[in-house]
């Protein structure tokens, strides 16, 4: 855990070293000071050295003082800068990781987890790092010399430390140990929040269409009280430490008042000494309060810690380690070999079981199947989205594990179920295929997709901006627009998954009509529910269960398998009805 934040200080070393030492010369400053004025007060007022050595250690007093401030505003800039680093950097740990997370990696986290912790859990550790190196520092020193210095003034009466020290001691380290279990279930209900928030945003419009509007905030009602209870129920246990710490302070100021002022009318010790004494006791016990408070920051941001070293130190799922770098599919074909898949490798089903399967480049294959039978889960092997758990996949002749995973992706395009668009203009997301795509190659694209017309039906055309999502478009849109930028990467390799479902059936027609005259040689896979979207296919692969039930042409699966004929007549029946 301490070793992943370590590595996250990389370019702020120098601002977290400088900050510390810094502090050690504030504090030096600020330690003489007392000294320095009772030695004042004994040996120059009250012995009547004269306004010259008064006006020289109080000139030296001012000196001390000047640098003391100099030095504390210098640690305190330092540190802050060092802290926003370091925040930035484990920021952008996290995201680069993420950005390496299979599907299964995100599925392991959750989406809501991972919003938290590269959010609030951050927040935390930032500042726990600046007060880490900042108040850590300074407080401990703190401690040690104005210690020091009281037990020069007087040891005997130093001795009252002796029993108060433990008593913190064994506090703090009850509190910890119960308060670091509260913490960490804090930041899950921190997470339950997010999901509540997450879903309810993104299904705004169904929440309105099925008037759920009180089931939702219901819903958030209880997450956010949960949320409160576990706060309430961590902090609670550290504010207790407040009253027992002020307690054990009070004590001590009271017992040196007593004590000291018994010295002082005894005549073993001087009125300055007490003075300077109890303003080294302040010190000390100002040290102890701030241990208490980084103690509990320190307990805050372990929990955060872990929650955030999990991420960065979790090892993607897929990686192209051993491949070729050099390596680039030659054609667009692919085998499957043997290919077994679950999601859990403990899993006791497979998902998709035993797939042998051959498509020559340039073929164009329907892929057809009832609910759950793994359609997608099978597509998505092809560019790596999940890696087989048995047997080998198959691009251009060699093993999908044999390319960088760029390489194999920039030659396979997937126009996925869930169509996302970005924020920004219409061209800036079909860019996402080709960034350097010329506007004519831009049009084709949209023109094969069916695209171009209601682009430029728009007053911007292809300036027109989009809102988070595409909300702005429909669903037949953002379709024809996600088309149309998988089309632009010019890929060996094109997997249409249930991207016309929202289109009409003339509409669909043209988009294949489209693929046909201008993409003949690229090997398209189209995943359908409807039978009109693949019948022209080379051939039609039905899937039942996650296993190959039937492979043939549109005739020859109407004829002679049972799965296709009775969806084919059912869509029949509806088109007719």
């Amino acid at each position: 855990m301490i070793k992943t934040l370590l590595k996250q200080t990389k370019g702020y070393r120098l601002l977290s070293l400088l900050s510390p030492l810094l502090i050690i010369v504030e504090v030096y400053m600020e330690v003489q000071i007392p000294f320095v004025m009772a030695d004042m007060v004994n040996n120059g007022i009250l012995a009547g050295a004269g306004i010259e050595y008064i006006l020289k250690e109080g000139g030296k007093m001012v000196v001390m003082a000047l640098i003391s401030l100099l030095a504390g505003a210098g640690a305190a800039r330092f540190a802050a800068q060092a802290g926003m680093g370091v925040g930035a950097n484990v920021r952008a740990a996290i995201f680069a990781r993420i950005q390496n997370f299979s599907f299964a990696n995100i599925d392991r986290f959750s989406t809501p987890s991972l919003i938290t912790r590269m959010t609030t859990d951050i927040n935390t550790v930032q500042m726990g790092y600046t007060m880490i190196i900042r108040m850590f520092v300074r407080s401990p020193i703190m401690l040690v010399m104005a210690f020091s210095y009281a037990y020069r003034i007087n040891a005997d009466l130093s001795k009252v430390f002796a029993i108060a020290a433990p008593i913190l001691l064994i506090l703090l380290g009850t509190m910890g140990a119960l308060a670091l279990p509260r913490f960490k279930k804090l930041m899950k209900k921190y997470d339950g929040l997010n999901a509540s928030i997450q879903e309810t945003l993104i299904g705004a419009r169904v929440v309105k269409a099925f008037v759920r509007a009180r089931h939702e905030k219901d819903k958030f009602k209880l997450s956010n009280d949960e949320l409160k209870d576990a706060s309430i129920a961590a902090e609670k246990l550290l504010i207790l430490s407040g009253p027992f710490m002020q307690m054990t302070i009070y004590g001590c100021i009271i017992s040196i008042l007593w004590f000291g002022s018994n010295l002082v009318i005894g005549g073993t010790m001087q009125i300055a000494d007490l003075t300077a004494f109890i303003t080294y006791v302040n010190n000390i016990l100002m040290s102890l309060m701030m241990i208490s408070m980084i103690f509990v920051m320190v307990i805050m941001s372990r929990a955060s810690i872990n929650r955030v070293a999990e991420v960065i130190n979790e090892v993607p799922d897929i990686n192209d380690d051993n491949a070729d770098p050099t390596l680039t599919v030659a054609n667009g074909d692919i085998d499957m070999e043997n290919v077994c898949f679950k999601y859990k490798k403990t899993g006791k089903k497979n998902v998709i079981d035993n797939i042998n399967l051959h498509i020559k480049s340039g073929e164009t294959v329907g892929i057809i199947g009832g609910t759950g039978s793994a359609k997608t889960t099978l597509v998505q092997m092809i560019p790596r989205l999940y890696d087989v758990t048995e047997g080998v996949v198959k691009v251009g002749g060699r093993p999908v594990g044999d390319y960088t995973l760029k390489n194999l992706r920039d030659s396979v395009a997937m126009v996925l179920q869930v169509n996302l668009l970005f924020s920004g203009t219409i061209e800036e997301n079909l860019r996402w295929g080709n960034a350097d795509a010329s506007m004519e190659e831009i049009e084709k694209a949209c023109k094969i997709a069916q695209a171009h017309d209601f682009i430029t039906s728009f007053p911007d055309g292809y300036q027109t901006y989009l809102g988070q999502g595409g909300v702005n478009l429909s669903g037949g849109q953002k379709q024809r627009l996600c088309i149309a930028r998988a089309l632009l990467k010019s890929p060996k390799v094109l997997i249409l998954d249930d991207s016309t479902s929202a289109v009409d059936t003339a509409t669909d027609a043209k988009i294949r009509e489209g693929f046909k005259a201008n993409h003949g040689d690229v090997t398209t896979i189209i995943v359908a529910q409807r039978i009109s979207s693949i019948q022209h296919a080379d051939k039609i692969i039905v899937l039942d269960d996650g296993k190959i039930n039937a492979i043939g042409s549109h005739d020859e699966l109407l004829g002679t398998n049972e799965i296709y004929s009775e969806v084919y007549k059912s869509q029949q029946e509806g088109d007719a009805e």
